[in-house]
């Protein structure tokens, strides 16, 4: 047999390769950008193999109107739909909502003056955009901007775009509301044109839905006269249809009843593993921290290994919530479709532009419990529009005065934090809400959204488990009988509970499928995923750092401490490392307390713990009186280039903390208190002042 040469191997390698490639279908290349794709309508963005070119997609499908939003937890995105639907209805714009990842934005140039674009744009953490908002915002922020056209920003490209902006904030941040702000001067400075102020909304303050009501009004006026728009009445036209499937049932291949994506409909699921596509991970162990039986604080260990997840000693983990059980009950039950929970359904976008927020086919209890978010505040625009539908005209007068009046409904509602089925149980006392079409509820409820916890591990100790701690939220209203209760952290707590050995937890009277879709999360499985961060700890470590955590402020600096005490075991220098922290009592809630005595044998002189114990004395004591206390520390330590960290509450201990560390180093260094806040911004801006906050 002649020998093979150079080429004929080479051939033969190629074709074997893309053998492989054809019958493997990309089972083991494949990067699942869309988990929905091809099992429901996904043309709100970009569909594989569609234009990544926005002004081409308008154009393809008739429309005069886009709403990109840039969201972390759903509420822009949740505002982009609504403003579609209202742009549609009151005003006969023909409008797509967009995600600003699934598109490319050197096209915006083309953009056509009979256009309009809505930018609705969260800001996240210390002034950052969001996961899907960062290509843009590096793009529309930079200083080689080019278009398709060649033109860049001295050109001033975007002169025929028009466009209106709202952003959503806190201002308990430092950054508030920075990522609007920095777009609007960037459009602005490429010459796009403005209708209306660009608004902003408060979550700190805790008028983000009053303030995107109060901005959106006189926006519609200066939209209408700018365009030349007419305004018609109202009335509701379904983005979706929803036909029931007496074909299928739950136990058909092919229906999802739970499963996040196509990846999850078989036996296992596949990967890869990101924000789109969980790992269900198994809960190797859970324990409670707190020794109070009133309240509970869950340590839990969740496994990663195999599922090719990375997380690195300071990032996040997102936990995919499930609702409970009372909740999914009781609104099904006001709707009138308990009897038809199991009933499969098909739903669809009735534009092709209409992004469906789940996997269909699905049943009805499935949408409630595993993709709609029922168990948050009910807002006031929603409220409003239930009056067509109520089951009586009393129950109509009343859900139209909560629509009409702000303080009635707050009074009403809001203050009791009254999810969408109390609020018609309420109203509708014992009659059934049965004229309420369920695309109502697709169309106004936002898709469930997981829920990020500082991991409280260390990747070089722990590389393939990731530690989690997390306080179970359980708030009691004045006036309200039921508590608020948390949705994941009462899902937790009953895995948890289950773990330890009971066969029908219900934490705080609630109930949960804790095992999951076809019983895929059994065995004390939990759906996760891994969001990096900026968080980080210094790459030397022998650069001092101080950590302030009061509460489960503590998990991220848990795995800091953990990581530097394993870095001194294995004969590296370890810089001074000192924690502040912070809880209402010793014996109750000093959170890993026996820990903190062997990181300190670990670490010697280097590691520092400074507590406060709020309701031990005769006085309330916190972190940041701990911190005066320690001020010459604090100050030699700073002058050593140590990094500061704080995290925990937004609104009260954070900003303190801040406050507290400008009048230190003024103290200290005999300079004014205005010079020691510039000093403190300049860490920040130098990335040595680092913040991870919370609004509680």
């Amino acid at each position: 047999m002649a020998q093979l040469d150079t080429l004929d191997l080479i051939v033969l390698v190629a074709l074997f390769a893309g053998t492989v490639a054809y019958f493997t279908k990309g089972t083991y290349w494949a990067v699942p950008k869309d988990p929905y794709a091809n099992s429901y309508s996904v043309a709100n963005g970009a569909k594989s193999g569609k234009t990544r070119n926005i002004v081409e997609k308008m154009d393809e499908a008739g429309k005069n109107c886009v709403i990109f939003y840039g969201s972390q937890t759903g509420t822009a995105e949740d505002y982009a739909s609504r403003l579609a639907k209202e742009g549609s209805s009151r005003f006969g714009l023909k409008t797509i909502v967009a995600d600003l990842e699934d598109y490319d934005y050197d096209a915006l140039d083309t953009f056509s003056a009979d256009k309009v674009a809505f930018f609705i744009l969260a800001t996240y953490g210390e002034g950052e955009p969001t996961d899907n908002a960062v290509e843009f915002f590096e793009f529309i922020n930079g200083e080689d901007v080019a278009f398709s056209t060649g033109s860049t920003a001295a050109d001033k490209p975007l002169s025929s775009m028009k466009y209106v902006a709202f952003g959503l904030g806190n201002n308990t941040y430092e950054h508030y509301n920075t990522m609007v702000r920095q777009v609007k001067k960037a459009l602005d400075n490429l010459g796009a044109v403005r209708i209306g102020e660009a608004g902003e909304g408060d979550d700190g303050a805790g008028t983000m839905e009053e303030d995107f009501l109060a901005w959106k009004e006189p926006m519609w006026t200066e939209l209408a006269k700018t365009m030349s728009l007419e305004e018609r009445e109202a009335v509701y036209e379904p983005v979706f249809s929803v036909t029931e499937r007496e074909d299928l049932t739950p136990e058909s291949e092919e229906v999802y009843v739970g499963e996040p994506n196509r990846y999850h409909l078989g036996t296992e699921s596949k990967g890869p593993y990101n924000s789109h596509n969980p790992y269900i991970a198994p809960i190797t162990e859970s324990r409670e921290i707190f020794t109070v039986k009133d309240r509970n604080c869950l340590h839990m260990e969740i496994d990663i290994s195999g599922s090719n997840l990375r997380y690195q000693t300071g990032d996040h983990v997102a936990v995919w919530p499930t609702n409970a059980g009372v909740e999914v009950d009781r609104l099904l039950s006001v709707l009138g479709l308990k009897e038809k929970r199991d009933t499969v359904i098909s739903v669809k976008g009735l534009d092709p532009t209409a992004k469906v927020p789940f996997p269909s086919p699905t049943t009805y209890d499935a949408v409630l419990r595993y993709y709609l978010e029922i168990c948050a505040p009910v807002s006031r625009q929603f409220v409003a529009s239930l009056a067509a539908f109520a089951p009586n005209e009393k129950a109509k007068a009343e859900i139209t005065k909560m629509g009409e009046d702000k303080d009635y409904f707050h009074s009403q509602i809001s203050n009791r934090y009254f999810n969408i089925a109390q609020t018609m149980a309420m109203v509708g006392k014992s009659q059934q809400w049965t004229d309420v079409p369920f695309t109502l509820l697709i169309e106004g409820l936002n898709k469930i959204q997981p829920r990020y916890y500082s991991i409280s591990s260390s990747s070089l100790v722990q590389k393939s488990r990731i530690s989690i701690t997390a306080v179970v939220e359980s708030l009691r209203i004045p006036g309200v009988h039921q508590a608020l209760k948390g949705v994941t952290t009462n899902y937790l707590l009953a895995l948890k509970q289950k773990q330890h050995g009971d066969p029908n937890p219900d934490p705080h009277g609630l109930t949960y499928a804790i095992t999951g879709p076809r019983n895929k999360y059994d065995g004390i499985h939990v759906p996760v995923h891994v969001r990096h961060s900026n968080f980080k700890l210094p790459s030397d470590p022998s650069r001092p750092i101080i950590m302030v955590g009061p509460g489960t402020g503590v998990a991220p600096f848990r795995g800091f401490v953990q990581e530097r005490a394993a870095q001194a075991a294995m004969g590296e220098k370890v810089g001074p490392t000192v924690l502040f922290f912070g809880c209402r009592k010793k014996a109750e809630d000093f959170l890993y307390e026996p820990e903190w005595a062997e990181y300190k044998k670990a670490l010697g002189d280097a590691f520092t713990l400074i507590v406060a114990f709020s309701r031990d004395g005769p006085s309330k004591v916190y972190v940041q009186h701990r911190m005066k206390e320690h001020a010459k520390l604090l100050d030699e330590l700073l002058r050593q280039k140590a990094y500061f960290y704080v995290c925990g509450d937004a609104a009260n201990m954070a900003r303190e903390v801040s406050q507290t560390l400008a009048q230190i180093i003024a103290e200290q260094r005999g300079c004014s208190e205005k010079e020691g806040e510039d000093l403190v911004k300049r860490m920040r801006s130098q990335n040595i002042y680092q913040a991870r906050l919370c609004t509680p």
